[in-house]
């Protein structure tokens, strides 16, 4: 910072200083002067519905709808009561855009890889193989302008989309056999949805598209012969150490894989001011509490599965990570060729990794790689 730079710096925050003082004297000296505040009826209740993609109660994920629900209760003092729907318990699970859009339900949660097929922007909203990480997706969502792009995207649907939580890094799936060289994915079938099984499928191997109660099953029968899922907490619920021989990471296919917490705009509209702010503090407190979990019981659950049930931790070998790469740019372009609103989400995301690129290297890259890891 230079010296012109510096003395502005200062003088601005001085500035700041200097009328926060004088606003608290002058707000000392005029207590007889009304303060605005939004008129609230507190005889006016409201009851919604909210539908999501999961299971019901589902860990980490549906729990975090139930407690956003209970967080708007609590803080609206019992004036907002939203009942939780699990997938198939209301709608289809991978129906809940169409329902929130529509106005059947008023909240719906989810990821936008799910609704590509009608909106193929969405999907940049969520991951991007080889893309930004969860911290990194806040910080465009937050400290971008990735929320209000995303927010624009979906307005023709009649939906607002907040960022609802994020899983984290994900792991790169689970195989009965090792994975050497590029050659050992030919004719593999592989349960991997998204941008990732399109990447799957030039790289000679066969996605498949297999429900999550289903994916146990088919992995044991040798229907599949291997599965992506989410991290160790949730893969080791669902029992896939016991049928599977190898666990490989980096999860190329979703590093930083975004949730979102959807609302009719008509409905939200039409909700008092101080209950609008209700439900943007409870999605921001979802946002981060889903995340906070993820890390947690992921890296407790990978320590449990290394020791106690030996399973093989295995890293995908760097031809595979770098043909993987090389697909999943040529997947990317495609789809931004055909659709211009793709196009310019994707801009936006790709300029800001492209930004956290060029300054990750001065904090954290070298920090793990070096000194973060105790002796």
């Amino acid at each position: 910072m230079n010296t012109t730079n510096r003395r502005n710096f200062l003088l601005k925050g001085g500035a700041a200083i200097a009328g926060n003082s004088l606003m608290a004297a002058c707000t000392s000296g005029a207590s007889s002067e009304k303060i605005q505040t939004p008129y609230i009826n507190f005889n006016d209740t409201f009851r919604w519905k909210m539908v999501t993609t999961w299971p019901p109660n589902f860990p980490i994920l549906g729990e975090g709808c139930n407690r956003f629900a209970q967080w708007v209760n609590e803080m609206s003092g019992g004036r907002m009561e939203i009942t939780v729907y699990g997938g198939g318990e209301l709608v289809p699970a991978l129906e809940v855009f169409d329902a929130v859009s529509s106005g059947a339900v008023e909240v719906g949660h989810g990821a936008g890889y799910y609704w590509a097929g009608k909106l193929p922007a969405a999907q940049f909203f969520a991951t991007v193989p080889f893309g930004m990480n969860a911290q990194q997706m806040n910080a465009w969502f937050i400290g971008g302008n990735g929320t209000a792009l995303w927010q624009e995207t979906y307005r023709d649907f009649n939906i607002i989309p907040y960022p609802g939580g994020n899983t984290g890094m994900q792991m790169g799936g689970w195989f009965n056999e090792e994975i050497n060289s590029i050659e050992d994915i030919q004719g593999l079938k592989m349960r991997i949805p998204g941008i990732g099984g399109k990447v799957f499928n030039r790289a000679g191997g066969t996605s498949v598209l297999v429900a999550g109660g289903e994916i146990y099953t088919n992995l044991e029968r040798g229907v599949i012969d291997a599965t992506e899922w989410i991290g160790p907490y949730h893969d080791y619920q669902m029992g896939f150490h016991q049928v599977a021989k190898y666990y490989y990471y980096p999860g190329w296919h979703e590093p930083g894989t975004a949730l979102e917490l959807s609302v009719n705009r008509e409905k939200y509209e039409a909700l008092p001011t101080d209950l609008q702010s209700i439900i943007k503090v409870a999605a921001e407190r979802l946002n981060h509490w889903s995340l906070c979990q993820s890390e947690a019981m992921n890296s407790q659950y990978a320590v449990k599965m290394a020791e106690e049930e030996e399973v093989q931790f295995r890293r995908f070998p760097d031809d595979v990570l770098n043909t993987f790469r090389k697909y999943g740019e040529e997947v990317v372009a495609d789809v931004i060729q055909q659709d211009p609103i793709a196009k310019r989400a994707y801009e936006s995301y790709a300029a800001f990794q492209q930004q956290m690129n060029r300054y990750t290297p001065y904090n954290e890259q070298l920090y793990h790689t070096n000194y973060g890891l105790l002796a």
